[in-house]
């Protein structure tokens, strides 16, 4: 490999380059070199003569920097000899101007990741960087959110998925001309290129920058992986690294023999993958819809295992459950089912199973009533066989059944051994125009199914919340400190002690790091398209990070607080008083819990058909003026249309695995979160800033997902639920094409990462420089 322990870097720039800028540069490089430790240092030498690019001469340096170059600078023999130094190991750094170098050759536009668009800015500005790559060299330590001033260029083409991108560039925070990239710009890349090393920043354009600290620690990194001084993993976001594999087959005609309608996951640390099945059957199998017949709902909720050591699917076992009503209006189609599955912390040991479901057995054909419960089974570890009859009921609850909708269903385990239970509102989407769902007025034998003010806004309701318990071995639970009622409130009977969090509507998933114990949510959100000034917000899909107990918001208030309008009887067609978010009261008929309940608090994420994170300006009182023309998209990364957040989960890199699949240190981490549909809603892996996450903090950078998490008709299409599994490899299921039943496209999939190890290998890292 060129250079060796004494180690040099050479520093090219044009004759014509402009002065100040180079010499700020070279000074920069030069003193960074000088400074660094001894196990980091290197020496510099400065050229502005084409002819340094000799094979001879090019062999003595390990990496070669391009400073301020624009124009045709090498002839042919030079760039050939540029090009065998990089097939021979060598390393490269191109800044700013570097990418107009070299214009008519191939080879340096793919050097380099990139080109800039003709259009680009040519003032500086001051900008805000955002750095999400936290591991690199070259931007480990840095600021999550990096503001400085600099020329920032646009690109021809995007390159991210082609290179790594190491940091990106927040178009909204300057004015970035006519071929703006939109949300994903990037700013700093690097790739291993034909045996050597690239790295490329579009920062570098003022020679008032090269004086910044951060920005020569940026510089720092990228000189040291290029020198061969520091490993670092640059393939970890190009996609081609990545593996999607259809784990399942198509079930067999008229069985579920491979998996049921997905609505479910959970992986044992053996590799074993459980899949649940709601209870829908295949697309043409009949249902039973007529309340008179005792069969009315009937379905089989199905658990599934994939076995990583026979890569075969296993049958465990089934459910008779209610929720088998196919599709159709709201008072036809229902969500209930098999919902949710954890498995026990020490399942490898004890073989319990918790699920989360509604038994068929249990409904009231009269009143239109359920009992929901969460239930611990006997898993037999040989025979992957689930036993029904060991059912131990830990938690039960009423639900409503006339009406669809929002049934929720997800579960996990913190590290204490508390388990997490989302509910869904129980609440229909109709009879309030896809705004707040609190239309006190249709019932049913007395109950209410269109008003959320009785499930998700009521402190005496387990419907519309994630609840907290800790399961104990005789077959109950005790509920742990720090849930948001003690049950005591008001005298007693006005709260339930099981609730963590209370105002969501129907939170399918759910994901807790036992690293850190914080839940990630994410909800479903109304149906109402547009925003309005009468009713209140458009339909918000919404995703949180949920640190300590509290009230979400639903039904009076959703986003960043941003409230609904109240209605009443006897006249819910009648607009009220707009909710206070800080001071919220549940004065529905049908609430049986505290009238004054737990504030409304911001949210992190949510996105309606307009975009993500609408906002508005707002008045003296901090109400939101609901004018399309005047709202301000805080996440331009996502959009919604059809919508259905499906949250997943927090990458946490293991060193320790010698898994040849598992995904980069480069997503340690990182929150994946993602939509049931796959067009511009989101599929993106986000940072957030630990400082504020808890508090509603926005995500401070997001990366798309749909080229290494397929989205498309055969890829990923329609994500019901995705997880990590012990192996490093992302398992995530696809719903399939229609709803209420299992399809041929209904399927469990693994994604794995192909692209090897860090570079430079071990044996080509220079560690001391005297040997």
């Amino acid at each position: 490999m060129p250079g060796g322990a004494d180690v040099r870097v050479l520093v090219f720039h044009s004759r014509d380059a402009p002065e100040e800028r180079t010499e700020a540069g070279v000074r920069a490089i030069r003193e960074i070199g000088e400074k660094a430790p001894a196990d980091k240092s290197f020496r510099t030498r400065v050229s502005s003569n084409p002819g340094a690019f000799t094979s001879g001469n090019l062999s003595k340096y390990n990496a070669v920097v391009f400073l301020a170059t624009t124009g045709d600078l090498l002839n042919e023999d030079q760039e050939s000899a540029f090009r065998e130094y990089v097939r021979s190991g060598g390393g490269f750094l191109g800044l700013h101007d570097a990418a107009r170098a070299e214009p008519d050759s191939d080879w340096f536009t793919g050097l380099l990741g990139a080109r800039p668009a003709d259009d680009s800015p040519t003032d500086p500005q001051r900008a805000v960087v955002e750095v999400g790559d936290r591991v690199h060299p070259a931007t480990d330590g840095l600021p999550l959110e990096w503001a400085r001033g600099d020329v920032w260029l646009n690109w021809k083409q995007n390159p991210s998925g082609q290179v790594h991108t190491v940091a990106r560039v927040r178009e909204r925070s300057y004015e970035p001309g006519q071929d703006a990239m939109g949300w994903d710009h990037p700013v700093s890349w690097c790739h291993d290129y034909e045996g050597g090393r690239s790295f490329y920043t579009g920062m570098g354009g003022t020679a008032a920058g090269f004086d910044g600290a951060n920005f020569r620690k940026h510089l720092s990194g990228a000189l040291q992986w290029t020198s061969r001084l520091a490993r670092a993993d640059c393939q970890a976001t190009i996609t081609d690294n990545y593996e999607a594999t259809r784990l399942t087959q198509p079930n067999q005609p008229d069985e579920l023999d491979q998996i049921g309608e997905p609505h479910g996951l959970d992986i044992a640390e053996d590799g074993r993958v459980f899949s649940i099945g709601r209870g829908g059957g295949m697309p043409d199998a009949p249902v039973v819809t007529d309340w008179d017949d005792p069969q009315v709902g009937l379905g089989q909720g199905t658990l599934h295992v994939w076995d990583p050591r026979t890569e075969k699917v296993t049958k465990a076992g089934t459910l008779d459950v209610f929720g088998n009503k196919g599709g159709g209006d709201e008072l036809v189609k229902n969500e209930e089912g098999l919902l949710g599955i954890a498995l026990d912390p020490d399942f490898l040991e004890n073989g319990r199973i918790y699920l989360h479901w509604t038994p068929h057995s249990e409904i009231d054909r009269e009143t239109h009533m359920a009992e929901r419960r969460v239930s611990s089974f006997q898993f037999d570890l040989e025979t992957n066989k689930l036993d029904p009859s060991s059912e131990q009921t830990l938690l039960s609850w009423p639900v409503q059944i006339h009406s669809c909708c929002h049934a929720g269903g997800g579960m996990d385990f913190d590290s204490k051994g508390n388990l997490y239970v989302a509910t869904g509102d129980n609440n229909s989407s109709q009879f309030s125009d896809g705004y707040s769902g609190n239309n006190p007025q249709p019932d049913f034998q007395g109950v209410s199914f269109a008003d959320a003010r009785r499930t998700a806004g009521n402190t005496n309701n387990l419907n519309g919340k994630i609840l907290r318990i800790h399961p104990e071995d005789d077959g109950g639970y005790t509920v742990p400190e720090g849930n948001l009622f003690s049950g005591d409130e008001a005298g007693g009977g006005k709260t339930r002690p099981e609730i963590y969090v209370m105002g969501v509507r129907n939170p399918s998933r759910i994901f807790v790091d036992d690293q850190t114990d914080t839940l990630y949510a994410g909800w479903v959100g109304p149906d109402a398209a547009e925003p309005s000034t009468t009713w209140g917000p458009a339909k918000y899909d919404t995703f949180a990070v949920i640190t300590s107990a509290g009230n979400q918001g639903w039904p009076y208030c959703m986003g960043n607080k941003q409230p609904y309008r109240d209605r009443n009887l006897p006249d819910p067609s009648k607009p009220l008083d707009w909710y206070d978010c800080d001071q919220l009261k549940n004065e529905s008929p049908h609430n049986d819990g505290l009238v004054n309940i737990p504030p409304a608090r911001d949210n992190n994420i949510w996105y309606s058909p307009q975009g993500g994170g609408p906002d508005y300006p707002r008045d003296e009182n901090g109400l939101p003026s609901y004018q399309p023309d005047e709202q301000l998209l805080r996440l331009p990364w996502l959009k919604g249309g059809g919508q259905a957040a499906m949250t997943g989960p927090v990458y946490q890199y293991d060193e320790r695995s010698n898994s040849e699949s598992k995904w980069p240190a480069y997503w340690d981490g990182k929150w994946l979160v993602g939509d049931f549909y796959d067009g511009e809603q989101p599929r993106h892996a986000l940072v957030m800033d630990p400082a504020n996450a808890g508090s509603g903090g926005l995500p401070v950078h997001a990366e798309s997902l749909d080229e290494i998490v397929p989205a498309g008709e055969g890829g990923i299409r329609n994500l019901m639920d995705w997880k990590f599994g012990p192996d490093g490899a992302l398992y995530a299921q696809d719903y399939g094409r229609g709803f209420f039943t299992a399809d041929d496209k209904s399927a469990l999939w693994r994604v794995t990462y192909e692209g090897g190890a860090p570079t430079p290998l071990p044996g080509d890292l220079i560690r001391d420089r005297t040997s």
